[in-house]
């Protein structure tokens, strides 16, 4: 199973890094685009052919988390004319979505997730689990493989990756602040990412949605300090095998 990151920059599209939260998760046949923030769909095309794409997972309806799917929507309906794609999605986000293109002409199959849903996409098994983050948002677990990714979405404090089964494989969790620079209440520091990780037991920790005006280098020491070995920072076109 391979995690392609698309974009990982914080709430806003970054200088350096440009676009926001978007990954794709890989495992045989099957590619699932997880969130797809602004400035990902562009990103992802690099990577995988559009027509090739499995399903759609949007965890909440956070521009920066959901936009690009407009940009999915036009090639598919005008492009392929091709309708039907699954889209995994929190409550609301279909109609929040819709209203700005007058409904989705059936480019889309709709499916409203919730806390404690799970679902089977192709090779993939996923779980959902809802975060201290308004509006509705929610943390995905994928297996494929053998292997466990944990993806938190944007979460604060009130949530940790131990609602899921310990040891996943891989944690791929928001940081967006550091102590002592916290903004918003409902987004982790990058400690608290690391701390959250390890008391789950995780085996590797890769920090993402980092705000863009901190220093991404103190944000991976202190993440890095609190997990207990080193962590990864993501960065737009990273491939990690889980």
């Amino acid at each position: 199973m391979d995690l392609i990151v698309l974009g990982c920059s914080g709430s806003y599209g970054s200088p350096a890094g440009g676009a926001c939260s978007g990954y794709l998760v890989r495992a045989g046949s099957t590619v699932v685009w997880l969130d797809c923030g602004n400035g990902t769909f562009a990103q992802l095309q690099q990577h995988v052919a559009v027509e090739d794409l499995t399903a759609v997972v949007v965890t909440h309806e956070h521009p920066d988390h959901c936009v690009d799917l407009y940009g999915l929507h036009v090639l598919l309906r005008y492009g392929f004319e091709r309708g039907g794609m699954p889209v995994y999605a929190a409550e609301g986000v279909e109609t929040q979505l819709g209203s700005l293109v007058g409904g989705w002409g059936g480019t889309f199959e709709w499916h409203s997730v919730r806390d404690g849903d799970a679902l089977t996409v192709g090779d993939l098994a996923l779980a959902f689990s809802r975060t201290d983050h308004p509006p509705p948002t929610y943390a995905v677990e994928v297996r494929g493989d053998g292997k466990r990714l944990v993806y938190t979405s944007d979460t604060g404090p009130g949530w940790t990756v131990g609602a899921f089964e310990p040891g996943a494989d891989l944690v791929l969790s928001e940081a967006t602040y550091q102590e002592g620079r916290r903004g918003w209440p409902h987004h982790l520091t990058a400690r608290e990412a690391g701390e959250a990780a390890r008391e789950a037991q995780a085996r590797r920790l890769v920090l993402t949605h980092l705000w863009p005006r901190l220093d991404p280098v103190a944000s991976v020491e202190e993440g890095s300090e609190a997990f207990g070995e080193s962590v990864t920072l993501a960065a737009p076109h990273l491939v990690t095998r889980v």
